[in-house]
C-alpha cells in the first residue's frame, strides 16, 4: 500500500517509479512474470519497505499500452502520474509535482529486485549534505538492477528546464550528472558487485531473476548481502545473463534496441541476410531507417546518415524518394493498388522490356529476385525438357539453387555467399544443379557432357571481365546442345547500358531476369525471353496473387523513363569508376593494398591481409562516427556527387592511416574496435 507522510518540516521524499510496457526490447516487461509475481508488484512491494521514504508514484506513459499497467498500479493503492512516452523528464516533473515531492528517488521498472537498505542508504547520504543529485551509479559497485538516484525537486525543474537534447528528455538525470552548478556525490557498496545483472531487460534476466527467487522462496524480502552470498556459491545462476553489457539500454539507439527485439521475434532479425547489422558493426548499427532522401537516411532517433555504402543493396540508382518515381506510385495508390481485375501497367511494362530486348518477345513479372528467377528455371526447365541446371553466380534462395550444396556444402561458397546450408532443401534434388566457374569454359563444357544439362543460368559478370570469347562460347554450346540459356541481370541490368549488361558484350541469351534497379526501391522483378521458351510456362503452374499488384509495375515504368532521360547508367558508372581512383590513390598513399572487384557502379573492395575482416569493422565504426553509412562496398547512385564522395574520403583517410599503423605492427586493430567484428556471409545469429 502506498504511503504519504511528512513529520513537521521533514522533506517529502517520494520514490517515482520509471515504468511502461512498450519496452523496445522486452514489450511488457513491468508485467511479465518471474516465479509466480509480476515484475512491477515484486518491486513495490520491496520499495515499500525502504523507511526514508514518504510514498511511492508510478510514473507512466499517456499512450493506450499503458492503460494496463496504470490501471493495474492504481488497484494496488499507488499515484500514477501518465506523461510523454519520449519526454520523461518532463514527466519526471509532472509526477513530482503531483505528489509534492521535495526529493525524488528515481528507481527504473526493470528493478524487481531493488533493496530497500540500499535505497536507504543513498537517500541517507543526499539528506547528509547539501547535494543535489546523488546515485551508486557513477562509478557502479552495486548490481545492475539496484541503481537508485536521490535528487532534489529544484534541481529536477532546473534540468526540465534547461536540459534540450533528445537523450537528456528521453533519459531524465545526465544533465544532473554532467552539467556544472550541480553539486554531486556516488555512494559506494561494500564490495564492487557490478558484474552481477539484476535488472530485467532480456528474456535472460527473467531467468536469472526467476532463478535467484526460487532459490530464496518463499522468502522474497532477501538483502544484497544475501544475494552477494549466493552470487559466490552458485555462479550457475547468474549464468544467463552474464554476457550483457551493463546500462546498455542507455548506450544504444532506438534502432539497435529494435533489432535486439526483432532477433527474439524473427529468425535471423530480418528478411534479407545483406541487411543485418551483424553484416557491418554488431551491437553498433543503427540497423532501422526512418526516412529518406536522394543519398541520405535518417535513423529511429532522428540522425542523419550519408549512405555511401549499399543503398538499399543496389535497388536505388535513382536515389532515395525519388519524387517522380513516388508520385506515379502515390497516383496508383489513389486509383486502388489491387483489384478482381487486372491492371494495365503490367502490359505497359512488358511491352516496354521486350522494347529493350529486341531479341524477346514476352515477359513475365513478379516482385522478388529470388521469385524471378526460380521462375525463369521452371520455364526452362519446362521447354528443354531437362531438369539439370548448371550454374554461375548467386541466384536467390530457393532449394533448386542451393540444392546444389547438398553434395558439397562449399558448392556455392565462390558464388558471392559461403556457408549457405541446405538444410531444409528435400536430398532428392541433389545432383540437379551443378556449379561452374566463370570463365572456366572447359569445365561447363564437361558439366554438359556428364550431366545432361537442360539450361545454363548464369551472371554475365560479377567480378571478371569474361576472357577469351567466353560468354561468346557459353551461347554456341547452348544452341549446340539444345540448352536454354539465361542471363540473371537482377544485379547487373540497367547499370552499364539501358537494359542487361548483355549488350556490351552483344551476346543474347534465351531469356533474362531483372531486378533491383527496375522500380528504384520498389518490388518489382521481370523475366523476358523468346516466344519459343516463355510460352513454356502455359504447361506448368506458376501464379502468385501479389505479383498482380498495381505499385510495382507503375514504379518500373516511371522509372525506366527516369533512365532514359537521365542516362542513369552512364552517370553511375562514371561515379563508380571516381570512386575506385579515389580508393586507389588513398590506398596508395597510406600503402594499403586493396582487392577491388564488381562493376564500378557495384564496387566492393578488401584490405589484403589475414584482419580483412577486422579491417572492414573498423571501416564500418569509424565511418558510422562520421555519419556515413558505408563498409568496403559502394553502389553508386545519381545524387552520388563530388561533395559526398569528398565527405567520404576525408572520413577515410585517417581510417587507412590507422589500418597502415596495425599492418606495419604499430598498433593492433583489435585495441581499436568498440565491439565485436562483423560477419562474412551466412551465420546463424543467436
Amino acid at each position: 500500500m502506498a504511503r504519504a507522510r511528512r513529520r513537521g518540516n521533514q522533506l517529502k521524499i517520494v520514490a517515482i517509479v520509471q515504468a511502461r510496457m512498450g519496452s523496445s526490447r522486452l514489450p511488457g516487461k513491468v508485467m511479465a512474470r518471474v516465479s509466480g509475481v509480476r515484475v512491477i508488484d515484486l518491486l513495490l512491494e520491496r520499495l515499500g519497505r525502504a523507511k526514508s521514504l514518504s510514498q511511492i508514484v508510478v510514473a507512466t506513459t499517456d499512450q493506450p499500452v499503458d492503460d494496463v499497467l496504470a490501471h493495474h498500479v492504481e488497484s494496488l493503492g499507488h499515484l500514477v502520474v501518465r506523461g510523454s512516452e519520449a519526454d520523461v523528464l518532463g514527466r519526471f516533473c509532472k509526477a513530482a509535482d503531483a505528489a509534492g515531492a521535495d526529493v525524488i528517488v528515481r528507481i527504473t521498472g526493470d528493478c524487481p529486485l531493488i533493496m530497500p537498505d540500499v535505497v536507504d542508504r543513498v537517500v541517507e547520504a543526499f539528506a547528509s549534505g547539501r547535494h543535489d543529485y546523488v546515485s551508486n551509479t557513477q562509478p557502479p559497485s552495486y548490481p545492475d538492477g539496484l541503481d537508485t538516484e536521490v535528487f532534489s525537486a529544484n534541481a529536477l525543474r532546473r534540468a526540465h528546464k534547461l536540459a534540450q537534447t533528445d537523450f537528456d528528455r528521453e533519459h531524465v538525470t545526465p544533465f544532473l550528472r554532467r552539467e556544472d552548478g550541480f553539486d554531486r556525490l556516488n555512494v559506494s557498496g561494500p564490495r564492487d558487485l557490478s558484474d552481477m545483472r539484476l535488472t530485467v531487460d532480456e528474456p535472460a534476466d527473467l531467468e536469472v531473476i526467476s532463478a535467484v527467487l526460487d532459490h530464496f522462496a518463499p522468502d522474497r524480502q532477501f538483502d544484497l548481502d544475501a544475494v552477494a552470498g549466493l552470487w559466490d556459491t552458485r555462479p550457475d545462476i547468474f549464468q544467463a545473463n552474464s554476457n550483457m553489457t551493463r546500462n546498455e539500454g542507455a548506450m544504444m539507439g532506438k534502432g539497435q534496441k529494435l533489432w535486439k527485439r526483432a532477433k527474439q521475434l524473427i529468425p535471423g532479425g530480418n528478411m534479407l541476410l545483406s541487411k543485418r547489422a551483424e553484416m557491418f558493426l554488431p551491437d553498433q548499427w543503427p540497423a532501422y531507417f526512418d526516412r529518406t532522401s536522394g543519398c541520405r537516411v535518417w535513423d529511429l532517433d532522428g540522425n542523419e546518415f550519408l549512405d555511401m555504402g549499399l543503398m538499399g543493396v543496389g535497388t536505388n540508382t535513382l536515389g532515395y524518394s525519388h519524387p517522380e518515381v513516388d508520385d506515379a506510385v502515390r497516383a496508383v495508390i489513389d486509383k486502388g493498388n489491387l483489384s478482381t481485375l487486372n491492371c494495365p501497367e503490367e502490359v505497359a511494362l512488358a511491352e516496354r522490356l521486350v522494347d529493350l530486348n529486341p531479341w524477346a518477345d514476352m515477359a513475365r513479372f513478379a516482385r522478388s529476385g529470388g521469385e524471378a528467377n526460380s521462375i525463369a528455371i521452371r520455364i526452362a526447365r519446362a521447354a528443354s525438357g531437362r531438369d539439370n541446371v548448371a550454374i554461375c553466380g548467386y541466384h536467390g534462395w530457393h532449394d533448386w539453387y542451393l540444392s546444389a550444396n547438398l553434395g558439397d556444402s562449399e558448392n556455392l561458397a565462390g558464388h558471392l555467399l559461403p556457408g549457405l546450408s541446405p538444410a531444409g532443401v528435400p536430398k532428392t534434388l541433389k545432383a540437379s544443379t551443378f556449379p561452374f566457374n566463370y570463365n572456366d569454359f572447359a569445365g561447363l563444357e564437361k558439366l554438359v557432357a556428364e550431366r545432361d544439362i537442360g539450361v545454363i543460368k548464369m551472371e554475365v559478370l560479377r567480378n571478371a571481365e569474361p576472357a577469351d570469347g567466353f560468354l561468346e562460347k557459353v551461347r554456341a554450346l547452348a544452341d549446340a546442345k539444345g540448352i536454354v540459356l539465361i542471363f540473371d541481370e537482377c544485379t547487373s541490368g540497367f547499370r552499364e547500358t539501358f537494359g542487361g549488361l548483355h549488350k556490351k558484350y552483344s551476346v543474347e541469351p534465351d531469356m533474362a531476369v531483372y531486378g533491383k534497379t527496375l522500380g528504384n526501391g520498389y518490388a518489382i522483378t521481370g523475366v523476358v525471353g523468346r516466344r519459343s521458351v516463355m510460352e513454356a510456362a502455359q504447361s506448368t503452374f506458376i501464379s502468385s496473387t501479389f505479383w498482380t499488384e498495381r505499385i510495382g509495375p507503375a514504379a518500373a515504368l516511371k522509372t525506366l523513363e527516369v533512365m532514359e532521360r537521365e542516362k542513369s547508367w552512364e552517370q553511375i558508372t562514371k561515379i563508380g569508376n571516381n570512386y575506385r581512383a579515389r580508393l586507389s590513390a588513398m590506398a596508395s598513399k597510406h600503402g594499403v593494398e586493396v582487392q577491388i572487384s564488381g562493376l564500378p557502379s557495384l564496387t566492393s573492395y578488401a584490405i589484403v591481409g589475414p584482419d580483412a575482416l577486422e579491417y572492414k569493422t573498423l571501416i564500418a565504426q569509424e565511418l558510422l562516427k562520421s555519419g556515413i553509412l558505408a563498409a568496403t562496398a559502394f553502389y553508386a547512385s545519381m545524387p552520388h556527387g563530388e561533395p559526398e564522395l569528398d565527405r567520404l574520403f576525408e572520413a577515410l583517410d585517417p581510417v587507412f592511416g590507422a589500418i597502415h599503423s596495425c599492418q606495419s605492427g604499430e598498433k593492433s586493430v583489435q585495441d581499436l574496435l568498440d565491439g565485436p567484428v562483423c560477419h562474412a556471409g551466412f551465420k546463424r545469429l543467436n
